[in-house]
């Protein structure tokens, strides 16, 4: 790169802090490839950090929408149902054969983004009476690389002894994906496990889920019967009340904020995407493990489709965890082009950009405290 374009090129932390000082050399997440075992992957399908203190009377229902609260109300009696036995009452010791559970074994929250789906799926997790190993929680992502690290029959035994499974972002948009865990939805439907979703539209559905439970329904198959969908609307909270997206800073500003910050990382947005593409989605999380706040210069408008994807990706595993992202170059309004949100993921790429959104106000702390 010619020192004629500075502005693309990847920070180097070896040059030490803008204004000089001891400050501590950030990561950079370029630098990191990491391997994720199976294990890790089966021991990690819990809640995220952003949601594990999540709870039923911890969500704040919109005054405005009826279904949201109702949405809870439904979720805990679900919960309880999961508990009991089934049939109702003590199973008796002569029985040969346990009574199969009557009614709907899954239910499937049909909402847009930032209505508090996940906060809802997460809360309905931790309600559920079982241990935390014999209960998961994971995107559908996650789940079929679950699938591609154990194999299908491995992954069929081990779910298959959880009581509960709940799967945020049901991807409907990929037809052999859909199939894949769909057919391992009914295995485990018929181990006596209880199933939760949530999902995404499907490619021309711009009704931003007002259409998801039938392709939702319609996708499953087989297994329709076993779901009772559950509307929930409402605006996305995330800009209930809160001011717009905050303007991206400067390079140096976010260069002296993340060697003043410990744990930040830092790196040029253009270089980050390219990495991006030479890690596999699945390790992305284990990607910001340690990683306390990101540090991106020269954010630009992403090139194509594919990294468009890959970014998703990453910024649901940065909001999981709650790790701010502080920016210069353009806001994350112009990430995607307007053929993009117009497209089949438009609602994964607006979901992006409004949890982006949040993580940069996040970070608007960071930079205050450095200021002081």
């Amino acid at each position: 790169m010619s020192s004629s374009q500075p502005s693309s090129a990847q920070p180097d932390p070896t040059a030490g802090p803008p204004a000089g000082g001891d400050d501590a050399t950030p990561a950079a997440l370029t630098a990191r490839a990491p391997h994720v075992p199976a294990d890790r992957l089966v021991a990690e399908m819990v809640p995220p950090p952003r949601f594990q203190g999540a709870r039923f009377d911890t969500y704040l229902p919109d005054p405005k929408q009826p279904s949201q609260s109702e949405a809870v109300q439904v979720l805990s009696d679900f919960a309880d149902g999961i508990g009991a036995p089934a049939g109702g009452g003590k199973r008796r010791w002569f029985a040969r054969k346990p009574t199969a559970p009557t009614g709907p074994r899954g239910v499937y929250l049909d909402g847009g983004y930032g209505v508090g789906k996940t906060h809802l799926l997460a809360s309905l997790w931790h309600a559920t009476p079982a241990p935390a190993e014999r209960k998961a929680f994971g995107t559908f992502v996650e789940l079929t690389n679950l699938v591609g690290a154990l194999g299908f029959q491995q992954t069929v035994r081990t779910l298959g002894e959880h009581r509960l499974l709940c799967i945020d972002e049901f991807e409907l948009d990929d037809p052999g994906d859909t199939v894949l865990v769909s057919t391992l939805l009914g295995k485990l439907v018929d181990a006596g496990v209880a199933l939760a979703a949530t999902s995404n539209t499907l490619p021309g559905k711009l009704g931003e889920g007002r259409f998801a439970a039938a392709d939702f329904l319609r996708e499953i198959q087989g297994l329709s019967a076993q779901f009772r969908p559950l509307r929930i609307d409402g605006e996305d909270y995330r800009h209930r009340g809160l001011p717009e997206a905050p303007a991206p800073y400067d390079d140096e500003t976010v260069t002296r904020t993340a060697y003043r910050t410990p744990g930040a990382s830092l790196d040029d947005f253009p270089s980050l995407l390219e990495h991006l593409s030479t890690v596999h989605p699945s390790r992305y999380g284990a990607m910001c493990d340690g990683i306390e706040a990101v540090c991106l210069t020269d954010v630009q408008a992403v090139p194509d489709q594919s990294t468009a994807l890959r970014l998703v990706v990453l910024a649901d595993r940065l909001y999981d965890r709650e790790v701010p992202v502080l920016t210069s170059g353009k806001a994350f309004d112009e990430l995607f082009s307007e053929e993009m949100l117009r497209g089949g993921y438009r609602k994964k790429y607006f979901r992006a950009i409004s949890r982006l959104t949040a993580l940069a106000r996040d970070a608007g702390a960071l930079v205050a405290e450095g200021s002081r």
